[in-house]
């Protein structure tokens, strides 16, 4: 089966803007300031770790997960739609708010659900969905390596975009983040009512 690059890149483009790995470098940044290099290095492999494996697991199972629950793929594009909607606005209006121990961000919350949330693995099963499992998993696995690259360079892009381009750069993605919110609403709307 020949794989469609248009489709690659929209699936891709989809799951990194709904990732949005460079809204979270000045919260990386700033949770990591007080630990070693090695420490800080954990931390960021447990993310990627964590998100790779969860959306993984979606882009395999993503269908078979839902038909256990009984949902269909239309009314699962909605709710994840409206999960989205409501995300970009708690983004652009007040950005992420994060409590903890920075030592345990890793997994959770860093990985899920601020990397890896309902978005993310809405748009992986929507992706399995419209155009199979082998874009699925190539669009996960180029957008954790974009991530990883991301994280792996923060404090030079945190560097080169400041305080003040990093909150824009952040809620640039809010309102990106938003239009593929609607969009997937749409489509679950006009899938399940106009067919």
């Amino acid at each position: 089966m020949e794989l469609n690059v248009d489709e690659l890149l929209r699936a891709t483009v989809s799951l990194f803007i709904v990732m949005d790995p460079i809204g979270l470098i000045p919260l990386i940044v700033s949770l990591t300031s007080n630990l070693t290099k090695e420490q800080s290095r954990r931390v960021i492999r447990s993310t990627i770790y964590t998100a790779a494996a969860l959306l993984i697991a979606f882009a395999l199972a993503g269908h078979q997960i839902l038909q256990v629950f009984g949902i269909s793929i239309e009314s699962f594009s909605i709710a994840g739609g409206i999960l989205l909607l409501l995300l970009s606005f708690e983004l652009l209006l007040k950005g992420w708010e994060l409590k903890g121990n920075a030592i345990e961000m890793g997994a959770v919350p860093l990985a899920f659900p601020l990397l890896v949330g309902p978005g993310a693995i809405t748009t992986t099963i929507i992706t399995l969905e419209r155009y199979g499992m082998a874009v699925a998993l190539l669009s996960v696995a180029i957008a954790i390596a974009l991530t990883l690259l991301i994280f792996s360079s923060m404090h030079l892009l945190y560097r080169l975009l400041g305080q003040l381009g990093s909150l824009i750069v952040s809620r640039v993605m809010a309102i990106l983040i938003a239009a593929v919110a609607i969009e997937f609403i749409i489509s679950g709307i006009e899938k399940l009512f106009i067919g």
